[in-house]
């Protein structure tokens, strides 16, 4: 079964950071597979062989299955004679050299999507400060594929709105755009990952209409931010919080943008901003 990419990357990104921060030599780890309850290894650091590529770890099964069935982390000293998880994975787990192993889920949103994997070519207690860092890297990946699922629903919501003709605002569709439009941009900031940040912000500009902004006043992303906010009708105060920095910085954003459109309040600022192209 395909893996999404870029749900991968973030798996493969949070096993880069596992080993950096735990020190441990091996990292491998996958996505639960869509509408199955089993894990597919599909990314691998540190290893010296191929026999766990692939592998399909099936849930309560090995140490990943138990992790995915209780939701929670779990880790073993050694790895074939533990009695704490069932062995239907120890010829490549053994193929590998492994013996002291850890396991933590990515549970984005009450599900568990994926699993992360540390592990040790000797048999030895994994303290709680490595547990620690492993479950870390893993809420980083969560909250990756929080915001890409966020980012995703936004534009499923908003496309089947249809763009309003000569670009003039017009319907309770095209509001839904502007809202969507607002939040994604509201979103972009918080992600990490500089080319998941800037497909989102190209997914932003399929929603103006026209394509983009226009020869004309150059606004910066954070001006166009607090504009979006402003059209779908928030507050000071509420773009604030959904921006995540203080009001008196909305307000300067706000007037910095109104002086470079020639606006003198913040309705005429968001209908320069939409004839501009800045805004749907």
């Amino acid at each position: 079964m395909a893996v999404d990419a870029a749900d991968a990357a973030q798996i493969r990104s949070a096993l880069v950071r596992l080993r950096r921060t735990t020190g441990l030599p091996v990292a491998f780890g996958g996505l639960v597979e869509s509408g199955r309850r089993q894990v597919r290894i599909s990314e691998l650091s540190g290893t010296a062989t191929t026999a766990l590529s692939a592998l399909a770890v099936t849930a309560g099964n090995g140490l990943g299955g138990r992790a995915v069935a209780l939701s929670r982390p779990c880790a073993v000293t050694d790895y074939s004679v533990s009695r704490q998880i069932s062995h239907e994975y120890d010829l490549p787990v053994a193929a590998e050299g492994l013996r002291s192993v850890l396991a933590v889920p990515v549970v984005v949103r009450r599900r568990v999507r994926g699993v992360l994997y540390g592990a040790l070519r000797t048999a030895q207690p994994l303290g709680d400060r490595t547990l620690g860092a492993a479950v870390a890297a893993a809420r980083d990946a969560e909250q990756a594929l929080v915001l890409r699922e966020e980012a995703d629903e936004l534009l499923a919501a908003a496309a089947p709105a249809p763009g309003p003709a000569g670009g003039a605002a017009g319907g309770a569709a095209w509001e839904q755009v502007r809202e969507a439009h607002a939040a994604l941009r509201a979103l972009a900031p918080r992600i990490t990952d500089p080319a998941l940040r800037d497909e989102l912000l190209r997914a932003c500009g399929l929603l103006v209409a026209g394509g983009g902004p226009v020869p004309g006043p150059r606004l910066a992303p954070r001006e166009v931010d607090v504009l979006a906010c402003v059209a779908a009708g928030a507050t000071n105060g509420e773009a604030a919080e959904r921006l995540g920095v203080g009001a008196e910085t909305v307000k300067s954003y706000l007037r910095s943008a109104m002086r470079k459109l020639g606006a003198r309040t913040r309705t005429e600022a968001v209908a320069s901003a939409r004839r501009t192209g800045w805004l749907p």
